[in-house]
């Protein structure tokens, strides 16, 4: 049973930082680091670099600067395409720190199932913002945003503390990302058209886009 629970435990970590890390990276590490020097987690000898004074401050800096240009419409849009080769790879990497000195392939399983989930929820959140930036109002982009951040710090504590609980969840969530998605591409298709036809206003193009 113990042995169970400690499986559970750290693959309720590996994918937990790995999803949040798609949404929100800066967020995550600060909530790592936060809860690894409160002492609500004993982190594997890969992640405690997390919780050092001057990484927890980079992230900081990091995520006070995105705190306002992610409530930005259009900037948003521009962070999210530049973070595509940031969060990505931290995924991977916080995913096969989190598995902890076990055998090099459980690590390079963990980076390559971790690498695929940042990528799912990166794709999710850059494509949701897209559609939401084509709202003509603003409030929908903080709206949206300080709701990932607080998805963001929820799960990596849920994580943490309600391994199980956060796997059910989490496996909620694929499902619905995996109905979303097509969804989300054929829009983000639908608003690039748009606006390229404001560019070739004397031949704009088609933009009934199928499904």
């Amino acid at each position: 049973m113990e042995a169970l629970d400690q499986i559970t435990a750290t693959l309720a970590l590996t994918m937990g930082l790995a999803w949040a890390s798609g949404i929100n990276l800066y967020a995550t590490l600060l909530t790592l680091g936060f809860l690894a020097n409160s002492g609500n987690i004993d982190l594997p000898p890969d992640l405690q670099i997390v919780a050092n004074p001057l990484v927890m401050g980079a992230a900081g800096i990091m995520y006070f600067i995105e705190f306002f240009v992610d409530k930005t419409p259009g900037v948003d849009t521009g962070w999210d395409t530049i973070h595509t080769f940031i969060r990505i790879p931290a995924g991977a990497m916080l995913a096969a720190g989190a598995v902890g000195d076990l055998n090099p392939a459980v690590e390079i399983a963990a980076a390559l199932l971790g690498g695929s989930l940042a990528a799912s929820t990166h794709a999710t959140k850059a494509g949701t913002r897209v559609l939401i930036n084509a709202s003509p109002e603003p409030f929908s982009n903080w709206i949206a945003s300080v709701g990932e951040d607080v998805a963001v710090v929820a799960g990596v504590w849920a994580s943490v503390n309600h391994p199980v609980f956060f796997l059910i969840a989490l496996v909620l969530f694929v499902i619905l990302m995996i109905w979303l998605l097509p969804r989300i591409w054929s829009g983000v298709k639908k608003v690039f058209c748009i606006i390229l036809g404001w560019f070739r206003k004397s031949h704009p193009p088609d933009c009934n886009l199928p499904q």
